[in-house]
């Protein structure tokens, strides 16, 4: 769920801003809507594949497709200043990639390791943290006034370049734990990630008026799109939750805690200001679950996507209560 909050006013709901709101703006009133009610989907979704798993049987083979049309979704809200804004601050946007691809996973395999989870649990815990950024950072990231411009820049460029690391990764700190087919998973990554950003963008290039109108309904898409993947994985494993549930729980919120913590500390020691320490919080602490999700399903088993499912629904809930919390803090 990206938005474009860098164009836009620091406040489009304030009554003395103009009459007539700006697409941005509203863009920004769906975003802030769905990042909010997004968690309680997410939940519900759970619990229906957990009471009802017979309903999505067989729908693993539709995970990889359902996350393509998050990351379309993603690619269609991208703009050529995305990218310019990473020639900019070549530099933090760096911090804010190696302190992602180094704390996240280091902290999935200390997690794992201090729980002595088991192996699927494990290698599941491993790969969320090997995933690019989530998808609701940026929107977080705004909620909490910090810097929107340098989450942006990261997650794009975590995401695009996600084939490259998250396959060696996986199988350096996972490898230990379950056979990893890192090429396997290059390839899958490019499908279901990749190639649906460049197609989105693509499409905001060339259709960029009827893009415009449809910004606001996008991140109520990816959120339905992904409250199904989280039903889809919960089915495929129900009968494990039972018993794994509160140590999944528990390492989700150790993981995602640590991650955040670790992610504003760094920006803080970096002296990048407060408002960019917030964006490099989230971007670090807030994983692309859903691909952890699709690749745990589709190399591991549904057992080893269950952390990623609960990641799916906690990750936003500790975002939304950070971000609470940071935007009542001098900035």
């Amino acid at each position: 769920m990206r938005t474009e909050q860098q164009n836009a006013s620091p406040d489009p709901e304030d009554p003395a801003g103009p009459a007539a709101p700006s697409p941005a703006a509203a863009e920004q009133r769906g975003a802030r809507r769905a990042v909010t009610v997004f968690p309680v989907l997410v939940l519900l979704a759970g619990v229906l594949g957990l009471l009802a798993p017979g309903t999505f049987a067989g729908g693993g083979e539709a995970v990889p497709y359902l996350l393509g049309v998050v990351m379309f979704c993603m690619g269609v809200t991208m703009t050529p200043q995305d990218f310019r804004g990473v020639a900019k601050r070549p530099w933090a946007v760096a911090l804010g990639l190696v302190a992602h691809y180094v704390f996240m996973p280091g902290l999935g395999w200390l997690v794992a390791h201090a729980l002595n989870l088991p192996p699927q649990l494990a290698a599941g815990v491993i790969l969320v943290g090997c995933a690019p950024s989530g998808t609701a950072s940026n929107v977080v990231t705004y909620l909490a006034r910090g810097d929107v411009a340098l989450s942006v820049s990261v997650a794009t460029v975590s995401t695009v370049v996600a084939p490259l690391v998250t396959p060696p990764l996986t199988l350096l700190l996972a490898g230990a734990y379950l056979p990893v087919d890192a090429g396997s998973m290059v390839v899958d990554i490019l499908k279901t990630v990749l190639l649906p950003v460049l197609a989105g963008l693509v499409v905001r290039l060339v259709a960029s008026r009827l893009v415009t109108r449809a910004l606001p309904v996008l991140p109520w898409l990816s959120a339905l799109t992904i409250a199904v993947i989280v039903a889809v994985v919960v089915a495929g494993s129900a009968d494990a939750i039972k018993s794994a549930a509160a140590l999944v729980m528990l390492a989700v919120v150790l993981h995602n805690g640590l991650g955040l913590a670790l992610g504003y500390g760094a920006g803080r020691l970096a002296r990048l200001g407060e408002p960019s320490s917030r964006a490099m919080a989230f971007e670090v602490g807030m994983q692309n679950s859903g691909l952890a999700a699709s690749l745990a399903t589709a190399h591991f088993s549904p057992l080893a996507a269950l952390p990623a499912a609960v990641f799916s629904v906690w990750h936003n809930v500790s975002g939304a209560l950070a971000a609470a919390w940071l935007s009542r803090k001098k900035a």
